[in-house]
Order: structure tokens, then sequence, then C-alpha cells
């Protein structure tokens, strides 16, 4: 199982006491230092079956300054896929991947069902 996150962030924090306090195993990557690749968002979000905009991480001061609400909708799927990769602070976060289950964002209903 790969953990992405960002340690500072209080929710990627308590998705990973939630992982450690279930006995789950993983390797933990820091989405700052290690940012996702093209190739990896393009297999994760093809994997979840989620649309792409739940990639971006729409509260992140990054994605404000950058006017993503108003851009995304123009912009293609490879484009999109292309500045995600290009910056970990847009993706949202946490990820999870574990085989054919991609989770993003921390919600733990979800996460106990899908783990």
């Amino acid at each position: 199982m790969l953990f992405v996150h960002y340690p500072k962030c209080s929710t990627c924090v308590k998705a990973k006491n939630w992982l450690e306090s279930h006995g789950k195993t993983f390797e933990s990557r820091d989405i700052k230092t290690e940012n996702p690749t093209v190739e990896e968002l393009r297999l994760w979000y093809q994997t979840s079956g989620l649309p792409l905009k739940k990639f971006f991480n729409t509260s992140g001061i990054l994605y404000r300054e950058m006017e993503l609400k108003d851009k995304l909708p123009t912009m293609s799927e490879e484009d999109q896929l292309t500045l995600l990769a290009s910056d970990g602070m847009l993706v949202k976060r946490p990820i999870v991947v574990d085989g054919d289950t991609v989770l993003v964002g921390f919600r733990e209903k979800e996460w106990e069902s899908a783990l």
C-alpha cells in the first residue's frame, strides 16, 4: 500500500494515524518532495473512477492563486495531469493506492469499507 501525503497537513496526519491504528502496513511518500508523475496520476485517476477534478487540492493556496477553478474546465485531460504532476501542492491528499483501490482525501467511513 502506498500512502501519499503532506506531513504538515492535519488531515494527512489523521489518515496516517488511522492506517497505523488499523494495523495497515504502507510505504509513506511526501507529496511535496516526491511529487506523483503524470503516469502515476493517470493510472490512479483511471483506477479510482473519480473525476479528474477530485485530484486537485481545491482548497489550496496555489489552486486559488492560479485561478484553476476557471481554467480547469477548458483544459484537456493531459494538460490537467501535467499540471498536477508539476507541483505536489496542487494534488489533493492524502492518496492511498492499494492494488485496484485508490482513495483520494480522508473520509473514515470510505476508508473502513475500502481497506
